[in-house]
C-alpha cells in the first residue's frame, strides 16, 4: 500500500497493542512498527502516540522497562501484560466482526423492482 489513510477513532490503542505484541519496543519503534505492518498506510504522530502509551500503561495493558535503543540511547521499552494480550484478542475479534459486517453491507446492491 502506498496511500496513507486516516485512523478511525478508537483504533490507535489497538494498533499499539498489536505492534507491541510482536516484541518489546520503545516509543519511536512503535511508530515505525505500525508504519511497517500497515505497509506504510498508517503514520502515527508522536503527539498522539505517547499519551496513548501512557494511557495503556495506566490501564495495566502495557508494562515498561528501561533499556538501550538501537541508537545506543536510554529508552523506555513497552511490553504487553497478560491483560494487554487479552484486550488485544478481544479488540481484534471485535474489529474482525465489524470488518465482515461492513464488507457485507458494502456488497449490497439495489434490487431493481
Amino acid at each position: 500500500m502506498s496511500k496513507q489513510v486516516d485512523l478511525l477513532p478508537g483504533t490507535l490503542d489497538l494498533l499499539i497493542l498489536k505492534a507491541v505484541s510482536l516484541g518489546p519496543q520503545h516509543g519511536y519503534g512503535v511508530l515505525l512498527r505500525i508504519e511497517q505492518i500497515s505497509g506504510g498506510a498508517l503514520s502515527i504522530e508522536q503527539g498522539a502516540l505517547y499519551p496513548a502509551l501512557y494511557r495503556l500503561e495506566r490501564r495495566g495493558l502495557l508494562k515498561t522497562a528501561w533499556g538501550v535503543s538501537d541508537a545506543n540511547r536510554k529508552a523506555k521499552f513497552y511490553q504487553l501484560t497478560a491483560a494487554g494480550v487479552e484486550c488485544l484478542q478481544e479488540e481484534t475479534a471485535g474489529w474482525n466482526r465489524l470488518v465482515s459486517a461492513m464488507r457485507l453491507a458494502l456488497k449490497a446492491e439495489f434490487a431493481k423492482g
